[in-house]
């Protein structure tokens, strides 16, 4: 979507009408979740979350990353977007309030009904959010601008790439409010983390536990991997210390 710097920078947002952000009075107890998703990989997540009775965390294979920087850890901030016949008489404009509403630390997710008719993303918007520290995007939609997406340092996960325009094919319909993608039910506030493997959602409410254990479960697999490089039975290390 090629848009002007100055329409980014000046799109005006009213108080009233933008969603509160739920990251500016509800915290997770811990202090800092972010930086203790750094360590932490997808694999690990999605075994704590089975784990703890979160059975559909999960965002399907279709969506993954699409730039060399393949890995986005942060907040969620949601946004729903819709099929359209015409353009609409504001273009783009829930799209940019989306992104002029989000916080340093969050991650953009869509829900766009794995539509492959255009690209809902690009090299500007891109440009926007690494501005003000947003993390990345993960959409199930497609992305265009790969030439120049490919040397930034901003990661984009959807479906695939078309140079067609989002304008006149969709629209954002909803941002800030729940929605549901590939089933997993995804709302703001809750954390995501995207690597090489996939997608997976933490809820809010499971952040410090599902935390916790991940970390305790990657130095039990760190100690599991060196058992096993020195020639150990996996059948013995397993029935030891149950990972694998």
């Amino acid at each position: 979507m090629e848009l002007p710097e100055n329409t980014l920078r000046n799109c005006s947002l009213s108080p009233a009408s933008t969603p509160r952000h739920p990251h500016s009075t509800i915290l997770p107890p811990m202090s800092d979740p972010l930086a203790t998703l750094e360590n932490l990989y997808t694999a690990v997540l999605a075994d704590v979350l089975d784990t703890l009775g979160h059975h559909n965390q999960t965002l399907s294979a279709d969506i993954h990353a699409l730039t060399p920087a393949n890995k986005v850890k942060g907040r969620v901030f949601t946004a729903r977007a819709e099929a359209v016949d015409t353009i609409p008489p504001e273009p783009y404009k829930l799209e940019m309030k989306a992104i002029d509403t989000m916080l340093a630390g969050d991650v953009l997710v869509v829900d766009a009904g794995h539509n492959r008719q255009c690209a809902f993303w690009g090299e500007l918007l891109s440009t926007a959010c690494q501005a003000k520290g947003v993390r990345g995007v993960v959409m199930s939609t497609c992305t265009r601008d790969l030439w120049a997406l490919n040397q930034m340092n901003f990661p984009v996960f959807g479906i695939g790439r078309t140079p067609a325009d989002s304008k006149g094919r969709i629209d954002v319909t909803a941002i800030g409010q729940p929605i549901t993608l590939d089933g997993v039910a995804v709302k703001n506030g809750d954390f995501l983390v995207g690597d090489e493997d996939g997608v997976v959602v933490i809820p809010q409410e499971a952040v410090d536990q599902t935390l916790e254990l991940a970390t305790e479960k990657v130095s039990g697999e760190n100690t599991v991997r060196d058992e096993l490089a020195n020639g150990a039975p996996v059948a013995e290390i397993f029935a030891k210390h149950g990972i694998l």
